[in-house]
C-alpha cells in the first residue's frame, strides 16, 4: 500500500475487530470490506475460530453447550491450535500477496476470555499467543463496544439460541469486559475503542476515523459523507 492509500500489492495489513458479545463486528467488518474494495483493494474477511475447513469444525466443538463443562485450558488450546491453521493456510499467504484481511476475534480475544475471563495466566496466554499466530501481530485492532457486557448478551441471544462461551453468565463477560479495557491501555494505541451504541452509520463513520492512519483513504470525505454511511440506518429500519 502507498503513502497515498491506493490499493497496492506490496504489503498486506491485517486489521482485526474485538470486543464482547452483541458488539456489532460483523455488520461493520462487512461494511469496511464492501468500502474497501470499492476502492480497488482485495479484502479477506475471516473469523475465529473458523476460516479453515479445520477451523470451522474446532469452532462448532469449542462453541457447543452440549459438551460443558470444558477445561480452560483445553478450551484455550483448541483457540490456539484453530489459529495456527488459519494463519499458516490462509492469513500469511493473503498478506503476502497483498491483501487486507479483517478478522472477526484473534489473540486478543484468547487473553480476555481465557485470561480474565477463566483467570489462565496472562503470560502464558501471551506466549501460547504468539506461536499459534507466528508472530503476527494486528496491523490496527478495533474493540468494539456496546453500552455494557449484558446489552451485548441481549443483543448476541435475541434469537433464543446461546452458544456456551454466552451461556457463561455475566460475571464472566463483565470480567472479559474489564480485560479487553485493560488490553486497550496497554496496546500502545493498536486498540482502538468504537461506541457502538449509537446508530449504525455513527459506528462505521467511527471505524472508518480509527483506521485512517492504516488505510488513509477511509479518511476522505469525498468518498465517505454522510451519505454514505446512512444506508446502514436505512438498512435497520427497512
Amino acid at each position: 500500500m502507498t503513502d497515498e492509500g491506493n490499493p497496492s500489492a506490496d504489503a498486506g495489513v491485517l486489521i482485526t475487530f474485538e470486543g464482547g458479545e452483541g458488539a456489532g463486528k460483523t455488520t461493520h467488518i462487512r461494511f469496511l470490506a464492501k468500502a474497501l474494495e470499492e476502492l480497488g483493494y482485495s479484502v479477506l474477511m475471516l473469523r475465529e475460530p473458523g476460516g479453515t475447513e479445520l477451523g470451522e469444525a474446532l469452532r462448532t466443538l469449542v462453541l457447543d453447550p452440549s459438551l460443558a463443562p470444558v477445561s480452560p485450558r483445553c478450551e484455550m488450546l483448541i483457540y490456539e491450535a484453530a489459529r495456527a491453521q488459519l494463519v499458516d493456510e490462509v492469513i500469511r499467504p493473503a498478506l503476502e500477496a497483498g491483501k487486507i484481511v479483517l478478522c472477526d476475534r484473534f489473540t486478543d480475544s484468547t487473553e480476555a476470555y481465557q485470561g480474565f475471563g477463566r483467570g489462565i495466566d496472562r503470560g502464558q496466554i501471551q506466549s501460547a499467543n504468539l506461536f499459534a499466530a507466528d508472530g503476527l501481530v494486528p496491523d490496527a485492532t478495533l474493540l468494539l463496544r456496546c453500552e455494557g457486557a449484558a446489552e451485548g448478551l441481549v443483543r448476541a441471544t435475541h434469537h433464543g439460541t446461546a452458544d456456551r462461551l454466552e451461556q457463561a453468565g455475566i460475571d464472566f463477560h463483565q470480567r472479559v469486559q474489564l480485560g479487553f479495557d485493560q488490553m486497550r491501555q496497554e496496546s500502545g494505541g493498536r486498540i482502538r475503542l468504537v461506541d457502538t451504541s449509537g446508530p449504525k452509520s455513527l459506528t462505521a463513520a467511527q471505524v472508518f476515523s480509527a483506521l485512517a492512519d492504516v488505510i488513509p483513504a477511509l479518511a476522505d470525505p469525498r468518498t465517505f459523507d454522510e451519505d454514505y454511511f446512512a444506508v446502514l440506518d436505512v438498512r435497520s429500519h427497512g
